[in-house]
């Protein structure tokens, strides 16, 4: 029955295609906004040895058991989940298996917000605005107006278009075209960026390390933090993008190569950033403001600002936009399990609700900021550990490495075991710990 869900199921053409989709996923906003700025304040160089540790060690192994725990099931996370939990006769499968989904819905909401912050930079970028505004102030007074709304329509928009052509049509063909286009458009950025007058120091802070703060607990936290939400692990959006592949698909072989693509797109962009910010003599720990003040002065000084700013804010709305497709299609997916509608239709309301529940954060920074603490640092994470314990404990660790293993060129060992069902599913748990304790690390 499972192999026939499977076969009726939209799926993605080929490896290369999945692949590209999963990198478009874990590539977003946090590997240019939060990536740069942390690797700056964290020990530079340094900071990447417990951020790889956790990256390819914990980060693939949760790849793993959710691109496996869709293809085993032939649905998304909540139907996946909640078949397991029926199949074992728990109690409340009904509730247990849509906080997953809740989990990326809720991200989709306040991640549409910021898209539309980063198409209003694009726009400026491109009619030259930067260099009649004041960068410093003009964040403040556009955060929270009217003006915001607008740019939220779009990026809603944006997303629901790509979704109604479904996943080969819409999906697929979007991410083989941005991302592709991304890394380019990155390198290009980063030649132009090392190459500025001053802009040896900011290599040296990347690539000197630090190594006393190896010794700092916070920096194991912040990488353990970026590694997980890096990868897009949530326990529903990879689900998804599981579900539709098909059973000779080598999954290790995927994770390692999501996991590095995004390591990489996130390394390339500390490059662009941060040599140009100490060029420019700003700060490159200036955290999230980096994005949205530091780098727009950094194109307004720069000779040829007009241009490389316009192509900058082009890459990042494509990293953005590919997270965004894959959060709208867990929730569009599951939606569709729910109410048996075809794709068209659940992907238009899905747009519209959202586009009218987001509008309040969208009005309200500090309702936004809350809202996005309570959905990262809590519900995002949980969904993370109940995806976890379903396919690694309650569907069986063995029957969960079959899965994984099916199709693999270079099978997992019995190695992966206990990693996957202890060590995972506990860091996993720890992360919400230590998101509460530390006010967030992802």
């Amino acid at each position: 029955m499972e192999v026939n869900q499977i076969s009726e199921r939209e799926s993605f053409s080929s490896k290369f295609s999945f692949i590209l989709s999963c990198i478009g996923s874990a590539v977003g906003l946090g590997n240019v906004w939060m990536f740069s700025w942390r690797l700056g304040k964290y020990g530079g160089a340094a900071f990447l040895i417990p951020y790889f540790l956790f990256v390819f060690i914990l980060g693939t192994t949760g790849l793993m058991g959710e691109f496996a725990l869709g293809r085993s099931k032939g649905k998304g996370s909540m139907g996946a989940i909640k078949e397991i939990l029926d199949d074992k006769k728990i109690a409340g499968s009904s509730i247990i298996s849509v906080i997953p989904t809740l989990g990326v819905c809720g991200i989709f909401l306040f991640y549409n917000v910021v898209v539309g912050w980063v198409l209003k930079y694009f726009s400026m970028s491109v009619v030259s605005n930067f260099r009649n505004i004041d960068v410093e102030t003009y964040l403040d007074s556009f955060l929270g107006s009217s003006q915001t709304i607008i740019w939220l329509a779009i990026a809603v928009t944006i997303t629901t278009v790509i979704l109604t052509f479904g996943v080969s049509k819409g999906i697929e063909k979007a991410n083989n075209i941005m991302m592709p286009t991304l890394f380019i458009v990155f390198i290009i950025l980063l030649i132009r960026s090392v190459t500025l007058p001053g802009a040896s120091e900011g290599i040296k802070y990347l690539l000197i390390p630090k190594w006393s703060y190896l010794l700092d607990p916070t920096t194991w936290v912040m990488a353990l933090g970026q590694a997980f939400f890096t990868v897009s692990l949530n326990g529903a959006g990879m689900v998804v993008y599981g579900s539709y592949i098909d059973r000779n698909l080598d999954i290790p072989s995927s994770a390692i190569n999501t996991a590095f693509y995004d390591s990489l797109s996130a390394i390339l962009a500390a490059f662009i950033i941060i040599p140009a910010a100490f060029a420019f003599g700003l700060d490159p720990a200036s955290g999230p403001t980096l994005l949205f003040i530091t780098v727009p002065t950094i194109f307004k000084s720069m000779v040829g600002g007009h241009l490389f700013g316009a192509i900058f804010f082009v890459s990042i709305i494509f990293a953005a936009i590919s997270s965004t497709i894959n959060m709208m299609e867990a929730t569009t997916e599951a939606f569709m399990y729910k109410t048996n509608f075809n794709r068209r239709k659940s992907v238009i309301f899905i747009g519209i609700v959202s586009f009218i529940i987001a509008i309040p954060l969208t009005l309200n920074i500090d309702l936004f900021g809350k809202f996005s603490d309570l959905v990262t640092i809590y519900i995002a994470p949980f969904g993370t550990v109940i995806a976890a314990i379903v396919f690694f404990w309650i569907y069986g660790i063995e029957n969960a490495r079959k899965e994984i293993n099916m199709g693999a060129k270079k099978p997992l060992g019995k190695w992966f075991e206990p990693l996957a069902k202890y060590v995972f599913v506990l860091v996993s748990a720890a992360v919400i710990i230590l998101g509460a304790v530390y006010g967030g690390i992802g």
